[in-house]
């Protein structure tokens, strides 16, 4: 009998005020990927299609090292969106054959006055048929370390989005402005302002 694993996690980022407003910047899922992943483990399928190779996870005794496929994509407000497609686990066919996760979330623009903010959520949920000896866990355990694991994996992305996003964001506005100052000589429109 298959088990379910459930997690979520809500994040809320001040932005600096930058010349470039944010949502410029969110409306480019491939930068926003590889501030939040390394990009040794991601791969474009297509335009808004990646595929992540997660860290090795221990679930109990077990050590599982789950591929995602997932379309991550922003509408014109800056407001991105990310789905997961597929999974594979690597390494544990029995597993891989029994093992569907959804992903699920969003991270918006707002504003409170001149000040911008991001506010996002995600929602993961695991399903997966264990083999024994694991079937025979009880199955308050069984729900408790499996929600941990997901919780745990929700909030190392929120870390990593807390602390990298932004310094991507500022990196990415200083070379927008030299372009911008080389096209600007040239009588030329700096992309950003074009869309």
């Amino acid at each position: 009998m298959p088990s379910k694993f459930v997690a979520s996690q809500s994040v809320e980022i001040p932005v600096p005020q930058q010349p470039i407003p944010i949502q410029h910047y969110l409306r480019q899922p491939q930068r926003l990927v590889n501030a939040l992943v390394d990009p040794s483990r991601t791969k474009l399928l297509a335009d808004d299609i990646f595929r992540l190779k997660m860290r090795p996870l221990s679930f109990m005794s077990l050590s599982i090292q789950p591929t995602v496929d997932m379309r991550i994509w922003a509408e014109s407000n800056g407001t991105i969106y990310l789905r997961s497609l597929s999974c594979e686990i690597l390494g544990i066919e029995y597993i891989n054959q029994r093992f569907d996760l959804n992903l699920k979330g969003h991270l918006s623009p707002f504003q409170i006055g001149k000040d911008t903010r991001l506010q996002g959520r995600a929602d993961l949920e695991v399903e997966v048929e264990l083999p024994p000896p694991f079937s025979f866990t009880p199955k308050p355990i069984l729900e408790t370390t499996g929600n941990g694991l997901l919780k745990s994996v929700l909030l190392t992305i929120k870390q990593r989005l807390l602390h990298q996003l932004l310094v991507d964001y500022r990196r990415w506005v200083i070379l927008q402005t030299e372009e911008t100052t080389i096209i600007q000589k040239r009588g030329e429109l700096p992309l950003w302002e074009i869309e």
